[in-house]
């Protein structure tokens, strides 16, 4: 769905990250995971076309990513950037129907889409309130919302990409999110989410990208990744990890 080969890239001059190699499958959620610094929101940013790469290719659905015209990589491919931000006091439907702008399905699909996505970021009972009124919790349940809006019953496999989408969320809301992210992947489309939380990271994900100094430390699954001594090197602290109580993943303890 979408594949990088040798991707380095920079901002305001300065190499972020170098030499980024992997491929994310339908059907798949993926995790980046690394310090602060370690180039994860930058190499979201130039998956989605924001930043320009230096160096490299991505590939989505087998295609050049500069290939595609904008109205039809908006189609497949939706991004949550780690801060959104809206001046206007738009409706919480208002906004989550701004997903629907790249297609051209009709109102009244177009309104059935919004009720499902907002029932599934929990945001239903918000839908006449205004943004501006909103906290930065239920904000960023509308911008996931909006997300969704972009590739929710699609014809064709699309990609999301979430750059920290647990950020403001409170705990049932965290689980909510990426439980929403997996069943994406259910439904045959790919998930690429930053993550700081490396035990949510090993419940929710399918495959780990791990992060060090602007390259790839680890790609694997979450028992491969997540090892007591890579996690020490990375993260410089001690944690034990052992076999999760209930759950077919490690449990990270430090």
């Amino acid at each position: 769905m979408l594949a990088v080969r040798g991707l380095s890239c920079a901002r305001g001059g300065c190499q972020v990250v170098a030499g980024i190699d992997f491929r994310l499958q339908a059907g798949e959620v993926l995790a980046v995971l690394g310090t602060n610094g370690a180039g994860k929101s930058t190499l979201l940013a130039t998956l989605s076309g924001e930043l320009p790469r230096a160096a490299g290719d991505i590939l989505l659905a087998d295609r050049p990513l500069e290939s595609w015209a904008a109205n039809q990589r908006a189609q497949r491919l939706a991004v949550l950037p780690q801060a959104s931000s809206l001046a206007f006091a738009f409706s919480v439907e208002e906004v989550v129907l701004l997903g629907r702008l790249p297609h051209a399905s009709g109102r009244d699909e177009d309104a059935r889409i919004a009720a499902e996505v907002m029932h599934a970021a929990d945001i239903t009972h918000l839908r006449q309130r205004s943004y501006l009124a909103l906290s930065g919790g239920e904000r960023q349940r509308v911008h996931l919302a909006r997300v969704l809006a972009q590739i929710w019953s699609n014809a064709e496999p699309a990609c999301l990409l979430l750059d920290e989408p647990t950020a403001s969320l409170d705990l049932a809301h965290q689980r909510l999110i990426l439980q929403q992210a997996r069943e994406l992947a259910g439904r045959g489309n790919a998930v690429l989410l930053v993550l700081h939380d490396l035990n949510l990271a090993a419940r929710y994900a399918d495959r780990l990208l791990l992060l060090d100094r602007g390259g790839v430390s680890a790609v694997g699954t979450p028992w491969d990744v997540l090892k007591a001594e890579r996690i020490s090197q990375v993260f410089g602290v001690e944690v034990q990890v052992a076999p999760h109580p209930q759950l077919d993943c490690p449990l990270i303890i430090s």
